[in-house]
Parts: structure tokens; sequence; C-alpha cells
């Protein structure tokens, strides 16, 4: 069985081919696209951890990215430590469980003033018009991105990511996308120095950090612009996935549905294994810095290799039935959001948005129902989910 990631089969339904990979090959080789792949959890688990031997210095997609690119636009997570460390201690400030939680009031309000004219319509898109709006409402509100601005830079975030099904190369409509992005945040930075606001991408331009060297410095324009495409993109595709993909998994399983919305405290355990059973991130991209010999396979020095958490998350030597949706599984060990130094930032806040989200929908609408036969998956290779999900409330 080939594994190809820009194939209509990945796209559609990645899982059996995950399992032959899992069971038949567990380093396998790609030749023509030039990657090796590992899709068992403990091999992903420590892939993740090891750091200075599965490097993100070329980029975490499936193919090595231009070096021009990844020095004209610095993302952390396509850095190593101790680079990485630097940036990722500054914008860890404010995704601290403490500043999250206090995030909730606001997240719930806005959840709700998106919610209700849909509910009282009867039906929409839950895709496009409540899971993709509600996190780039909430990350532009931190970055201060303008209101007016705010679908145009979902926009672009959703087209950079989009890939033609059996082309590896990136579509020129994503590249413009990402040119357009870029400078959009280049533009707004410019703003926020000339007159700086209560927001992200001001405290960004203010603040200083500890100088390599010794001392302290202050963030270039190029790391600025990294953080904001960073944030701007990670935060809005994860929990739009996250949101479509847990509404048609509670759909599929009405028990568990009705069970969460008859006790709202089992939502924070039904959104952990919807992360697990459909993990928004499928694949980080790495390259080696060493030959690394698995399972009785050499992958020499310099290789591409693709750690695949949507395989990983359905291993059956980690999990018990892992093809069964199990609002009650234990997790101990989540790689949803992935682990080690590259473990997502935001993943508190993905959580805390789930959570609020269907908390909200099922106090108004228990009995929703979802339109799969309409419904729409997006076409990414390191993302998945849904574009498109009809539902009837």
């Amino acid at each position: 069985m080939e594994f190809d990631p820009y194939s209509h089969e990945y796209f559609n339904d990645p899982y059996p081919i995950y399992e032959y990979l899992r069971d038949e090959a567990p380093v396998y080789h790609n030749e023509k696209l030039g990657f090796y792949a590992l899709s068992r959890f403990e091999d992903v688990l420590q892939a993740s951890i090891d750091y200075n031997t599965y490097s993100s210095a070329r980029g975490i997609l499936i193919q090595d990215m231009d070096p021009d690119y990844l020095e004209a636009v610095p993302m952390m997570i396509m850095m190593d430590p101790p680079r990485q460390t630097r940036l990722r201690k500054l914008i860890s400030k404010a995704f601290t469980p403490r500043k999250v939680a206090a995030m909730e009031p606001d997240v719930r309000a806005l959840c709700v003033r998106i919610l209700e004219p849909l509910v009282e319509r009867g039906s929409c898109d839950f895709v496009k018009e409540f899971a993709a709006v509600l996190p780039m409402e909430i990350i532009s509100t931190m970055l201060g991105v303008p209101e007016a601005d705010r679908v145009q830079v979902r926009d672009w975030s959703d087209v950079s990511l989009t890939r033609e099904p059996g082309n590896p190369e990136i579509p020129k409509d994503s590249m413009r996308a990402m040119g357009d992005m870029h400078a959009y945040f280049r533009e707004l930075a410019a703003q926020r120095r000339k007159r700086p606001r209560d927001d992200m991408l001001s405290f960004l331009i203010q603040v200083e950090v500890p100088a390599e060297e010794g001392g302290t410095t202050k963030l270039t324009d190029r790391e600025i612009l990294g953080f904001a495409s960073l944030v701007a993109g990670g935060g809005n595709e994860t929990v739009t996935k996250l949101l479509g993909n847990a509404l048609v998994l509670f759909h599929r399983n009405p028990g568990s549905r009705k069970r969460i919305a008859e006790d709202p405290r089992l939502i924070p355990g039904a959104v952990e294994e919807a992360l697990r059973y459909w993990p928004p991130s499928q694949i980080q991209g790495r390259s080696l810095t060493r030959d690394v010999e698995l399972h009785g396979r050499l992958m020499p020095c310099g290789s591409r290799v693709l750690l695949l958490t949507g395989a990983a998350c359905r291993d059956g030597r980690e999990y018990e039935n892992p093809g069964r949706f199990d609002i009650d599984r234990e997790i101990p060990i989540p790689l949803a959001f992935g682990h080690g130094a590259h473990k997502c930032l935001g993943a508190f806040l993905a959580r805390l948005e789930g959570r609020v989200a269907f908390e909200e929908l099922l106090e108004r609408c228990p009995d929703f129902e979802v339109d799969e036969g309409n419904s729409e998956r997006v076409h990414m290779t390191n993302v998945a989910g849904y574009a498109s999900v009809p539902v009837t409330f």
C-alpha cells in the first residue's frame, strides 16, 4: 500500500493507510516523494522529544522548506532549541493556564453572540459560520487585527494550507496567500510602532528579550512577522478543525452526545477524545541530523521524516480499542498538540474554546442533526478536518 499524503484517498480517510503503516511498515519510505514516515505511538512520541535528532530547522511540512523563506519569516515551530526556547518563553506568557482561564468569560460571550442567531435560524454551516469564526475572532482580538480585516486574514490562512490532490507542489494561490498575509502583518506592525495599543502585536514590538550574546535585545521585524503569522494561522486552523471534527463525532455517537448534554462535566473528556480520534494536526515534518536505525531500517542523516500524529493516536499498542470513540477513555500522554519542545502553546486555549463551544451548543440544541452527505473535507496535508458541515438545530 502506498502512503501519498497528497492523494484523494489520504484527504478523505487516512486511517486504513495508517493501520497498514503501523502494522506492516512502521518505518515507511516513499522514494518518489523523498520521505520516511513514523506511525507508531512510541516512535512518534520519542521523535517529538528528541529535537537534537529530529530537527525542525528545515521546516515542519512534508518537504524541506525554502531556507530563504525560513530566514525571512522565522517561526519558532521551525526552529530548534536553544534559538526556539528564547522565543517560546516570550510568547508563552500570553498562553499560560492562568491567562487562558481568565479569558473564559470573553470566550463564552463571543461564542453565544455567534451561536444564538444561527440557532434561531434553525440551521447553518457549522464550520463556515461558527467553527471558523470563533477562533479567528479570539486570535484576532489578541493580536489586534481590526474587525473589518478578520475574514480576509482567515481566508489567507485557509488558502495558504490548501493543496491540490495528486500535486506535491505548493499551489500558486497558496504562495500568494502567504505573501499577502505577511505583507498585511508587516504593515500592521508598522502601524503599531507608531501607535501602540493593548494587544499582542504592540507587546511584541516593545518587549525586550535575552540576547544570545548576553544582555537584552528587541525582536526583529522578521521575528514579529513570524509570530503574527504563526499565531494567526495556528490559532485559527487547529480549533476550526477540532470543532468541526467533534461535532461530527458527537452526531455519529448519539449515546455519548446525550451523556455530555445531560452532564457538561463530561465535555472536557469528550473534547480530548475527539482530539485523539481525529487530531486536527496529522503530520509534523522533521529532518534527521544523524543516521537513525529503527525497526531494522536505516534512515540516513539528512532524511525527511514525517511524524504521523494521526496514526499514532490510533495505535493499539497504546490504546485499547483505538478505533472506538470513547469519551471515558484515559489519555495519559496526549499527542494531538504535539509533545516536548514543540508542544502547541495554544493547547490550553484550544481546549477552552472546545469546551465552551459545546457547553453552549448542547445547552441550546442537544439534538442537532448533521448532514454528512453534504459535508466537505479540507484538502490540506498537515491539517485534517472539515471545510463544510451543514447542521440543523
